[in-house]
């Protein structure tokens, strides 16, 4: 029975109802830091929770997050209090830990895990932080299942840069989780382990994220952005480490092509190289970690390419690029930017919303098929809001100067560091003009079309039994041969 009314002359019908995660994102344009983007992205996350769904006991939801900056001072501050006073803000970084409860010696492991990574690698940790948590708002099932939760405060080795500084964390996250993989330990993860972004999330319905995380009602606890997401369960089962936000970016949708991307990632990983990761190249293996869904998957697959050199948008558009092979207006630059990375990645179809950001571009973008809602307003002061709906923040509608949706395979981003709003537009000619691929897919891409020329001689005699074999071998079959062919 449907629980919505059908009324006599309307056009709604209770049979066409979907359900789908509510995602989104909040900004300053001007990359301010306010503890404002937090409350407006909690309020946000509960105007959406209907769109995620509850357990029998009507407590325990789908999962909901927030991912956003860093908040340096907020945890310089948390350092101070573990004796660290001589650290600068800007050096800080913070992984936020899940490890299996209820055996002390396991999470003990967990840590020996992570304290052995971040040696090997250079990365300074300062101590241990336990996180303020209420597992009392929470329901039955998650508060059962609810891992240990702890922050390692981490501290940037000398004369590193921004960019080395998190790739060196990134190679101490990978290596404590091939340990813990190693030692066959389930539960293990890392929501985040940067020194740019933190993401609070965990098996709750949307009200409940701020009650059990008191960190996020801190006035220190300031952002000049962040992503929400309310998850509504579709093809993994409910777990504290499948909610979003993950490191990079949150989803609404699924992505259908998963099996061929995940196969064809895992069949290029013997022949990566990098002069960025040098032999730590191989510590990367494998770029998609198991037991994840099917947007855990396409974050690490976003993850690795951005901390390999590319902008988090030409990583973003290689991965969701649109649907350009039947586009005869498209410019033609851009049609070569398509062209050349069509050699290198299959598109991660949807349907699907993406919101992403790496701590200074946030931004969304729909898949080819656009069939995920994606709504966003610009005010005068330079506050943005993009979601699932409209109308999840309340702010004064006679200050928005600008809004409007996305369409398929556009997208939109905001770089906090220059001020600047990039449209649909303006991503695509930043990122057709990184590198001359036109110069390189014509001297490197061969059309068959061009190379199969039409014989002009009369064939000799066929070999009836050599091009059996030929057509076995490449498995041909009499109903391709008769259908088909003939």
């Amino acid at each position: 029975m449907h629980a919505f009314p059908n009324v006599p002359n309307s056009l709604y019908r209770p049979e066409f109802e979907h359900d789908a995660c509510g995602v989104g994102f909040i900004a300053n344009t001007n990359g301010r830091r306010e503890h404002r983007i937090i409350e407006f992205a909690l309020e946000a996350l509960n105007s959406l929770s209907h769109r995620g769904a509850l357990d029998a006991d009507a407590q325990t939801g789908d999962g909901a997050g927030i991912l956003t900056q860093l908040p340096k001072a907020f945890f310089k501050r948390e350092a101070e209090k573990l004796g660290f006073r001589a650290v600068a803000e800007n050096d800080i970084a913070v992984g936020f830990v899940f490890a299996p409860a209820g055996n002390p010696n396991v999470v003990q492991q967990c840590k020996t895990f992570i304290e052995e990574a971040c040696a090997h690698y250079g990365v300074v940790l300062l101590g241990w932080r336990t996180v303020p948590t209420q597992p009392k708002c929470l329901g039955d099932k998650a508060r059962i299942t609810m891992p240990e939760m702890f922050q390692c405060l981490l501290a940037r080795g000398t004369g590193w840069s921004d960019e080395g500084f998190e790739r060196k964390l990134y190679l101490a996250r990978n290596h404590a989780e091939r340990a813990a993989m190693a030692a066959q330990i389930q539960g293990f993860y890392c929501p985040s382990f940067s020194s740019r972004t933190i993401v609070y999330k965990g098996l709750f319905n949307a009200p409940q994220l701020p009650k059990f995380y008191s960190d996020l009602r801190d006035p220190l606890f300031v952002s000049a952005l962040a992503i929400f997401h309310q998850r509504y369960s579709t093809n993994t089962f409910p777990t504290w480490h499948l909610a979003h936000p993950f490191r990079m970016l949150a989803h609404n949708g699924e992505i259908n092509t998963l099996l061929g991307n995940k196969n064809w990632t895992r069949a290029r990983e013997k022949e990566l190289t990098s002069t960025v990761w040098g032999e730590d190249v191989s510590t990367l293996h494998p770029l998609i970690q198991p037991g994840g869904s099917d947007s855990a998957a396409l974050d690490n697959a976003l993850e690795a390419l951005q901390l390999s050199g590319r902008h988090l948008l030409h990583g973003i558009t290689m991965l969701a690029p649109e649907a350009w092979e039947n586009m005869d207006d498209m410019d033609p630059q851009l049609r070569d930017y398509y062209q050349y990375h069509a050699c290198l990645n299959e598109p991660w179809d949807g349907p699907a919303a993406v919101v992403f950001s790496d701590g200074r571009t946030i931004g969304a973008t729909l898949d080819r098929n656009g069939l995920r809602p994606a709504r966003y307003k610009r005010y005068e002061d330079g506050l943005i809001v993009m979601g699932s709906e409209v109308g999840i923040v309340t702010l004064d509608e006679t200050k928005v100067v600008e809004k409007g949706r996305l369409g398929p395979g556009r997208i939109l981003a905001i770089d906090t560091e220059s001020g600047q709003l990039l449209d649909n537009d303006s991503v695509k000619r930043f990122v057709s003009g990184l590198r001359p691929y036109g110069e390189w897919v014509a001297a490197n891409m061969v059309p068959l079309s061009e190379a199969a020329a039409l014989e002009t001689e009369a064939p000799g005699p066929v070999n009836v039994l050599d091009l059996t074999l030929q057509q076995v071998a490449f498995g041909w079959d009499q109903e391709q041969v008769d259908d088909l062919l003939k």
